[in-house]
This record gives structure tokens, sequence and C-alpha cells, in this order.
């Protein structure tokens, strides 16, 4: 594992997920000669009446693209008077249920619940801001923000101050913010003074100055940082994210660390977060069905391949051997093939 993440070899010249068109390299297509009213009755005649058939759900909802499932729900609406997240809600249950919801849930909408679902209740799931927050871009965090304040009449980073604390929130609402830069022209200088920042705010000296991590990491563009990287080892003559994980702890940590991995390879950090969600006992299948979901049309096929890379087995026999039944069926589909 560690040489996925010490190679710096291809870093400046590989493509970036930030940057990614949707669908350009997801498994789940747009569906030609699409019909949304055929697709609606076909699954309002699955759900009503008694028993519900699983695969008509599965089979419609795992072989259209995102935007095509919206235009399914207003078909629906409009033709039952009926509205289908209800609906599924109440003719499905348990993990099959979830995953079927955050199929038909938009994008952005679906990335707000997931955040809320972090910050309500007792305590917060560090983890799941700390994914969401290291790997999209600004247009995907501007998105849920503003499904954040239309559904709860409040700005997203207002609600999070209240949540977390320190320099892990300092990092945090930087990110929420959805400000980083976007420029792609790479500026070999800046990235040697940054990494000279750097290595002088962590390695060099006793104590770690976070802050200069957090601007840094939480500010810079992704090609701009690609360079950081490598002129951070070629400085230090070890990797960035091995000097966070000696200078620091906590959730902060995890952040930047996540952060890093992010800039060097979404699919590859992606992929890392699937073993975990999939490996030893018991699965954690809410993050299982994020990530399927939430990457089936940016870079899932990337992902399968970095999984394959990492260990040896494909991502789609993992998820065989590890969810069954109309849960297991849904995710195979949207995992889309064996490597």
């Amino acid at each position: 594992m560690a040489s996925l993440w010490d190679d710096l070899e291809s870093l400046v010249n590989t493509p970036s997920s930030f940057s990614a068109t949707s669908g350009e390299r997801g498994t789940i297509k747009a569906k030609a000669n699409f019909d949304a009213k055929a697709d609606a009755a076909a699954l309002r005649k699955a759900i009503k009446g008694l028993g519900t058939d699983e695969k008509v759900l599965i089979d419609i909802l795992t072989q259209r693209s995102s935007a095509q499932r919206q235009l399914i729900c207003k078909a629906y609406q409009e033709a039952y008077s009926k509205i289908l997240l209800n609906d599924l809600k109440g003719d499905t249950k348990g993990n099959f249920e979830h995953v079927l919801v955050a199929l038909i849930t938009p994008p952005a909408a679906y990335d707000c619940h997931e955040v809320t679902r972090a910050i309500k209740g007792a305590g917060t799931t560090e983890s799941i801001l700390i994914e969401i927050f290291a790997s999209r871009s600004n247009q995907q965090i501007k998105a849920l923000s503003d499904v954040y304040l239309q559904e709860n009449g409040k700005s997203l980073i207002q609600r999070l101050k209240t949540e977390v604390s320190g320099d892990f929130s300092k990092a945090l609402l930087l990110l929420a913010e959805g400000k980083r830069d976007e420029s792609t022209a790479v500026n070999t200088e800046k990235a040697k003074e940054d990494a000279k920042a750097l290595y002088n705010a962590g390695e060099k000296r006793l104590g770690t100055d976070e802050s200069k991590f957090i601007e840094i990491l939480c500010q810079r563009s992704i090609p701009q940082l690609r360079q950081t990287l490598i002129e951070y080892n070629n400085i230090s003559g070890k990797t960035l994210q091995k000097s966070i994980e000696n200078e620091m702890s906590g959730n902060l940590e995890k952040l930047l660390v996540a952060v890093v991995k992010c800039v060097k390879s979404a699919p590859a950090y992606f992929a890392e977060r699937l073993h975990e969600s999939l490996k030893g006992m018991g699965t954690d299948e809410a993050t299982l069905t994020r990530i399927m979901v939430s990457r089936s049309e940016i870079d899932l096929l990337d992902i399968r391949t970095e999984f394959k890379n990492l260990y040896k087995s494909s991502l789609l026999s993992f998820i065989k051997s590890d969810c069954h039944r109309d849960y297991g069926k849904t995710l195979q589909l949207i995992c889309g093939g064996d490597d």
C-alpha cells in the first residue's frame, strides 16, 4: 500500500478526477432511446399490488443516467400523482432501499444528505465529512451547499462551525467554502516555495505549524499541489503524506492525508475506501453505497482499475462475496463488470 502513495513518477501528467466530465469514466451511461414515461409505467407496475418486482427496479434504475432518473421521477409523479421516492421507501427496506434512494436522488442532494447524516444527532461522523470535502470539486461543493441552504434555511458553513473545532475545523471549513484555486497552469517556483514552507513548518522544526499545511493544501489548485508533492519529496527525501502522518494526529491528520491522496489519485483513494468498507468482519454498507453511487458517472472505471492493481482481485468479486440478495445485485450492476 505504501508504494502506491510513494510513487510520484506519473503524477504531473495523470488526469485528475476533479476535472473529469460527468460520464467520461463512469460505469453508468445515458440510455439510448430513453423513454421516461415507459420507465415510469414499468416501475409503477413493479411496485403496486402484492409483492414487488425487484428485478425491474434494479434493471431500470442502474441502467439510466442520473439525469434520466430525474426525468423518470417527474414522469412518475405526473402520471400517478405519487412520488417515486416515497413509493420505493414504502416497498423496499434496508440496504436495498438505501441504494435505490441514492440512485434516484440528484448527486448534489445526495452529497448534502450524506453530510447532514454525518452531523446530525449525537456526535459527528468525521469520516464522511473528510471523504466528501477532500474529494469533491468546487462545483460539487457549491452544489451541495446550495441544496443544504434550500432544505435547511441556513448555510452549511454555519452548521459545520457548530459541529467541528480546532485545526480540523479550520481545514474543513476552508474546503467547504469551495474556493480552491482552479487554475490549470503550474508555477514550479511557487511549488518549490510551498514545499520549502511545508518542510519548515513540519519536518524542520520542533512542533508543527498546522496553519501552513492547511493554507497550502486546502487552497492551491490540484495541478499546483501535484508539483508541490514532487518538490517536497526532493527537499525532504520523504513524501508529504508521510510527513503529515508523522507530524499530526486525529481528524486533521486524516483530512490532510485524504486531501493529499485525492490530489495524487482520487480513484486510488476511493479504491482504498471501498476495500476498507468490504474487508474484515462485517461490511460498511453506508460507505460502500455512497462511493458506488456517487462515483458511478465520474470515475468508477478508474476506481475498478486501481482496486485490481492494489488488491489483486476485482471490485466486482469483492462485492459478490460480501453483498447478497437485491442489494448485492444492484451494486454488481452499478460496478458494471469484472476486471
